[in-house]
């Protein structure tokens, strides 16, 4: 019998309804665990509370000290699999710290629930029963972090948040799920190879995030610069085209060597050079802007963190980014 350990977080599956009819953070692991009969039967199970933290109430240091507790366990303590519940509002981005930031074959599995214990059709328990399934089974090993909800295994990288309520609001819009647990077992459709591991003792959290929409200037982005931010993500149009007045902003954290990273505010697609006109892709590149590929806004801000906690020099954080890229 493999040897789990899950780590609770808080996050809707530890929550109740309050006197007022809010959802509230209340339950403990052990009350959790009270609720998933049978879940001792499928792994040895051991749990340890990292702390009730609601996702919109997590910070990219909480993370990455919840990735270097996740390493311990696995490495110092021998344990099988990790699992992880956590708040749905920013699970992703913990789970895709967690994966650039690990490197052992063990599974990892980050779960949470999109309702609370105190309504009809709570999905907590059946999806911390699939986690535990999927993290104990052999066939998980090697996968880096993972993230299980409604029935469906995403990659950390790919899974992203796409409905405020539904039950498989958890999607991978490019690649679809790798995988699935049915019938107490989880099964492997294919290996995702695009991995990637950064070597880091910190993460730089001064790393802001800009959407940009029809008309926007330079002033977000120069207010970022000026009050210190260390690297900035941008939400381009399409495949990667911003603004004619944003250009400016631009070059002034460039030339400051400000990283800038851009991405697309679409759901799916990566960014490319496809477009020569003022503000668009091609000239983006030419100026020393990164390109992020199919990340989301967030989970670019993530991985710049990372990056920056590993380095400052531009080329270096260029080739986090765009290694392989063409």
């Amino acid at each position: 019998m493999k040897k789990i350990i899950i780590i609770f977080t808080g996050g809707t599956i530890s929550m109740k309804k309050d006197e007022n009819n809010a959802s509230v953070p209340s339950m403990s692991g052990e009350d959790i665990l009270e609720l998933t009969p049978g879940i001792d039967k499928i792994a040895d199970i051991h749990f340890l509370d990292f702390g009730m933290v609601p996702g919109p109430q997590m910070t990219p240091q909480k993370m990455f000290e919840l990735s270097k507790v996740i390493d311990k366990k696995v490495k110092d303590e021998g344990y099988d699999g990790v699992v992880v519940t956590h708040g749905t509002d920013s699970l992703e981005e913990t789970a895709y710290l967690a994966d650039l930031t690990y490197n052992n074959s063990k599974p990892v599995v980050f779960v949470g629930s999109m309702k609370s214990s105190s309504e009809f059709g709570w999905d907590g328990a059946s999806n911390l029963i699939d986690a535990v399934l999927t993290a104990s089974s052999k066939e998980a090993e090697n996968r880096g972090v993972m993230v299980v909800m409604n029935k469906e295994i995403h990659v950390a990288s790919q899974v992203t948040k796409t409905n405020t309520r539904s039950l498989d609001t958890f999607k991978s819009p490019d690649f679809g799920p790798i995988g699935c647990v049915d019938s107490g077992k989880a099964y492997f459709y294919y290996d995702y190879t695009k991995r990637q591991h950064i070597s880091v003792e910190k993460v730089d959290d001064k790393v802001d995030l800009i959407k940009s929409c029809c008309g926007m200037d330079d002033r977000l982005l120069k207010f970022c610069v000026d009050s210190g931010s260390h690297g900035i993500v941008i939400e381009g149009m399409g495949r990667g085209n911003i603004p004619p007045k944003m250009v400016t902003g631009v070059e002034y954290a460039i030339n400051k060597n400000i990283p800038i990273v851009l991405v697309s505010r679409c759901m799916s697609g990566k960014v490319i050079d496809d477009y020569g006109y003022e503000g668009a892709g091609r000239e983006l590149r030419e100026k020393g802007v990164i390109f992020g590929d199919n990340l989301p806004g967030q989970k670019a801000r993530i991985k710049l963190m990372v990056s920056l906690g590993f380095t400052r020099d531009l080329k270096n954080i260029k080739e986090f980014f765009e290694k392989n890229y063409y």
